[in-house]
């Protein structure tokens, strides 16, 4: 029998000014990388207020180290920036993963190749079991990539331009994590909430 998830709850300091929802309302979980070195730059990131007028910042819900670890950083029941138009209705789950650190936007340099390790990825999995016997409605699953596909100008080449967001990237398992959840892949057709 599987051991519980142990969540270690490190909040951050402005979640009290988060939005509020309802946890029933949310459908999709959102896969991202952290693309930073490790999770001290990410909290580091994360507690940056880049939105002056609420006194907020970016981060996901759930944060999962390399070993791992888990941490949730915003309750369910807050609305984080993570996704744009989609974060009212979503988790957003950090994977704590180079990405294109630390040249995000330069045009040489797109190719995510850090490797997921296993305790991550079963980490990850097991976060997701959690999460869908307590949501009801959870039922889609995205990396960050499908769901913001804007375009950024490089930062080596002013005429060139490379997508903003590229993970979880091309080596996330995506058919094992589909495999071990009942979650379905995201698709357009699911935009419209009735909540």
């Amino acid at each position: 029998m599987a051991t519980e998830l142990e969540v270690r709850r490190d909040h951050l300091p402005y979640i009290s000014r988060l939005d509020q929802r309802l946890p029933g309302c949310i459908d999709l979980v959102v896969i991202h990388c952290t693309e930073l070195p490790d999770l001290l730059a990410a909290r580091s990131y994360g507690e940056r207020i880049l939105y002056p007028r609420s006194g907020t910042g970016n981060s996901g819900h759930y944060y999962l180290e390399r070993n791992g670890a888990v941490e949730e950083w915003a309750p369910i029941d807050r609305i984080a920036h993570h996704a744009g138009q989609y974060n009212e209705r979503s988790i957003g789950i950090e994977l704590v993963n180079l990405g294109r650190y630390p040249d995000w936007y330069d045009s040489r340099r797109q190719t995510l190749s850090e490797p997921y390790p296993d305790d991550q990825i079963e980490a990850l999995i097991r976060l997701l079991l959690e999460l869908r016997s307590r949501l009801p409605r959870l039922q889609f699953i995205a990396g960050h990539d499908q769901l913001d596909t804007t375009e950024v100008v490089a930062s080596d080449d002013p005429a060139r331009r490379v997508r903003r967001k590229r993970d979880p990237g091309p080596l996330f398992p995506w058919s094992r994590v589909l495999k071990a959840v009942a979650l379905a892949p995201w698709t357009e057709v699911a935009m419209d909430t009735d909540c």
